[in-house]
């Protein structure tokens, strides 16, 4: 996909924030567009279908985590890649936004040239994407890859994106030990910073919605799923 094809939604509530970043997105040649407020985002969103959503946090009538919510909770964005751009940087601020559905958290100011080869780690996401089979059946695990919803033994479990991604990598070779390394490439991104505990953290909450004897923790190397 070239730049020219990938639509870019900014969202901010500061008019300086989206000409600077959205001028700088422009000359890359994405199209970029703008809202103002989350109230904004989600219909921009629905009518444009971007590929990807740069979404400010702390912003009036609808702050960036609930929009990520109500956007995530759209079939057809299901795959759009959601990062948050904001000043603040609390690690309450950060785990709001990832069990909201973000793929990556971005604190500003940032230079233009940085923010570029961000942005272009994670579109490489979609250039990447190998086919997979859209449903995935273990024993009482229905997983559903394309409408992003999960089953288990017949009751709906709705996971944040993050967490939905780890389970279906683990998924898709039961058994098989996926190292950390691995986890971190395929579910975030070798270009994304995270945390070092992050993997761990999005396991346990696996554990506590899938159950515990679903995962399997092998020391000093990383995680599989057990059928």
């Amino acid at each position: 996909m070239k730049n020219k094809d990938i639509k870019i939604l900014l969202v901010d509530d500061e008019p300086d924030i989206l000409e600077i970043i959205g001028y700088n997105l422009s000359i890359e040649g994405y199209q970029v567009i703008t809202a103002e407020n989350g109230i904004q985002a989600i219909k921009k969103a629905k009518k444009e279908r971007p590929q990807l959503i740069i979404l400010d946090v702390m912003m009036p009538e609808m702050d960036g985590i609930e929009a990520c919510e109500q956007i995530r909770k759209i079939p057809e964005l299901s795959n759009t890649i959601i990062t948050f751009l904001t000043a603040r940087g609390e690690d309450y601020s950060q785990m709001a936004g990832f069990d909201a559905g973000a793929d990556d958290y971005i604190t500003k100011p940032i230079k233009p040239k940085v923010l570029t080869s961000k942005v272009k780690a994670l579109l490489r996401r979609l250039k990447d994407e190998e086919p997979s089979e859209a449903i995935l059946k273990i024993g009482g695990l229905i997983i559903n890859r394309e409408e992003y919803k999960i089953s288990n033994k017949g009751k709906e479990i709705i996971l944040p994106r993050k967490e939905f991604e780890l389970l279906s990598l683990l998924a898709t070779k039961p058994n098989k030990v996926f190292k950390r390394e691995e986890i971190l490439d395929k579910v975030w991104g070798n270009e994304v910073v995270v945390g070092g505990r992050t993997i761990d953290v999005h396991i346990r909450k696996l554990r506590e919605k899938i159950g515990d004897d679903c995962f399997k923790t092998v020391k000093g190397v990383g995680y599989k799923f057990v059928d």
